[in-house]
């Protein structure tokens, strides 16, 4: 039994929801986003409420009825109230700064390291060591905040690198001399 794709959905204020076949579209004051889901699930759109049904309990079936209805509680969460991911980069000399639709970030390298924003993303620089990703399409937003945390991890013997704003980094002790 899934219990997330049994999951009855509630469709916020100001959030229309379309139904065509296949295809679910949603718009909010954020903005719009269209999904495409498997014909073995049913989608019902019902006094501002939403449910997934499955067609069989195949496996599969049921792994694609609980992605579906967490991929529309996604875009119900993201037109209405959007997605926000805030990263920080800790390091000597390491910073960010925002060149028209790409950012660049030195961050200890030889050169700088430039990454295109996508069109979808608002993308700030409020401090050259801080930067905030948001936007309506969670996927696109972690997407692109893993991308930008990838170009330096943080290394868990310095704690230099770039991270989400909350995240916890383990620390490890270095080599210790030789008595």
């Amino acid at each position: 039994m899934s219990r997330i794709g049994n999951r009855i959905l509630k469709v916020p204020e100001n959030v229309q929801v379309e139904l065509n076949q296949n295809t679910i579209k949603v718009k909010g004051n954020l903005g719009e986003l269209t999904y495409t889901f498997n014909p073995l699930i049913k989608v019902v759109v019902e006094n501002s409420e939403i449910k997934t049904i499955r067609a069989n309990e195949e496996k599969t079936t049921k792994q694609l009825h609980g992605t579906t209805n967490a991929n529309i509680n996604n875009m119900l969460i993201g037109v209405s109230k959007g997605y926000k991911k805030e990263i920080e980069i800790k390091g000597v000399g390491y910073k960010a700064t925002l060149k028209g639709s790409e950012i660049e970030i030195i961050a200890g390298y030889s050169h700088p390291t430039l990454l295109r924003i996508p069109q979808e993303l608002k993308v700030e620089v409020p401090k050259p060591t801080n930067i905030t990703i948001s936007g309506i399409n969670k996927q696109i937003v972690g997407e692109f905040a893993a991308n930008l945390r990838k170009i330096r991890k943080p290394s868990p013997y310095s704690g230099k690198g770039i991270m989400y704003k909350d995240e916890v980094i383990r620390r490890k002790e270095g080599k210790t001399a030789a008595k």
